[in-house]
């Protein structure tokens, strides 16, 4: 069976972020939702057969996380990205960000350093300054369009004291797949200056082939200090959802952590999202396969697209996620005037660079998880928009 991803789907009035805050968060409400990291694909049928499966049962109270829940990411894990895990080590969150969140209160104090690697995902600064704690930058170096690590400066960082390291890996929004070189010098700094990682591994699957995920705790050489974070959400599109897991090898570490899971009461988590977990990682591996081939098409697409009309707007292909990161540096537009022109010229809404940090000042990042006509339809705008 071939899967399709080309139906297109209204989903307006539905709730969706993405769509129904149009207007709150562009100030416009006709243009094409580019920007929120979630897919315009219907979450397969194989998951909501599942949960239609469960609602067969009149009642949905308080439930308990089965074997299932556990044994489906042991099996993903494995089957997927080669890191062979024990049951104990996983630990239920509602979501990546609180996990993060989470770690930065039960492993650090106000006060304490956190480095992290912008342009990055915006929650991980909020999740440093809401807590009190200080932000270490350790940028990115970006070398004509393809970014790798500043170890130099890493290690700068670590030996001032950094209590904590939140790694996004792949990385979004520059779409790097670390290597294992990369990720065993970033782990032996960390372990020289005995710097927890927070590993967020939300993109783990949405890899494009040559390029492999690798599990940071498989490039660790024994080094315990690491907390990662998986979910079913942005590969399946079940962030409504609410449902992640956590690893977590060592345990003190995984003590710690589950006091706070208990303390602000988050542990039990929605039924609904266990069923959805399980059936998405116990049968979802040729759909997966399906959609990455067709994300690579709408990529593959854009990129042709901008060389023809647009050579002013460059990415460097991503070698993961479905986002890409648009460098308008040429168009000679600062930042403010740049999302002006996305949104009110050529009616499209992706997120502005600026929000990834400084760093990202001057570039726009684009989600192209849509159905192929909806990709054409925003770059024939936006095409048009700079012809005017």
């Amino acid at each position: 069976m071939k899967y399709s991803f080309d139906n297109v789907i209204d989903r307006s009035g539905t709730g969706s972020i993405k769509l129904d805050e149009r207007e709150k968060y562009f100030q416009k409400g006709d243009i094409i939702p580019m920007w929120i990291a979630d897919m315009d694909f219907a979450t397969p049928q194989f998951i909501t057969d599942a949960i239609r499966h469960r609602l067969n049962h009149p009642i949905l109270g308080y439930t308990l996380r089965e074997e299932g829940f556990y044994n489906a990411i042991i099996y993903w894990l494995k089957k997927k990205h080669n890191w062979i895990i024990e049951r104990d080590w996983i630990v239920y969150s509602p979501g990546i960000v609180p996990a993060i969140s989470i770690s930065v209160l039960a492993f650090t104090e106000p006060g304490d350093k956190i480095i992290i690697q912008p342009p990055v995902y915006p929650p991980f600064f909020w999740c440093i300054r809401n807590h009190k704690r200080v932000i270490l930058e350790n940028p990115l170096v970006n070398d004509h369009g393809y970014y790798r690590m500043d170890f130099a400066d890493l290690e700068r960082k670590a030996a001032e004291g950094a209590r904590m390291l939140i790694l996004c890996s792949p990385h979004n929004p520059v779409g790097r797949v670390w290597n294992a070189d990369e990720l065993k010098e970033l782990v032996r700094i960390c372990k020289k200056y005995g710097v927890l990682i927070v590993s967020d591994e939300i993109h783990a699957d949405l890899v494009f082939l040559p390029s492999r995920h690798i599990a940071l705790h498989n490039a660790a050489n024994g080094y315990e200090r690491i907390i990662t974070c998986i979910a079913p959400s942005k590969t399946f599109n079940l962030a409504g959802l609410s449902t992640s897991a956590v690893i977590i090898p060592d345990a003190k570490l995984r003590e710690t952590f589950n006091y706070w899971i208990e303390t602000i009461h988050v542990s039990v988590g929605n039924l609904f999202g266990f069923t959805a977990l399980e059936a998405a990682y116990f049968n979802g591996e040729k759909w997966l396969d399906d959609l990455l081939v067709y994300l690579e098409g709408n990529i593959d697409f854009v990129k042709e697209f901008l060389v023809k009309e647009i050579p002013r707007i460059q990415f460097e292909k991503p070698e993961a996620t479905y986002m890409l990161w648009l460098d308008c540096r040429s168009t000679g537009l600062k930042d403010k005037e740049l999302t002006d022109f996305f949104v009110n010229k050529a009616g499209i809404g992706p997120s502005p660079g600026s929000i990834f940090g400084t760093q990202g000042e001057g570039f726009q990042r684009l989600n192209i998880a849509s159905p192929r006509p909806v990709v054409e339809k925003a770059m024939n705008q936006l095409a048009r928009a700079f012809k005017k």
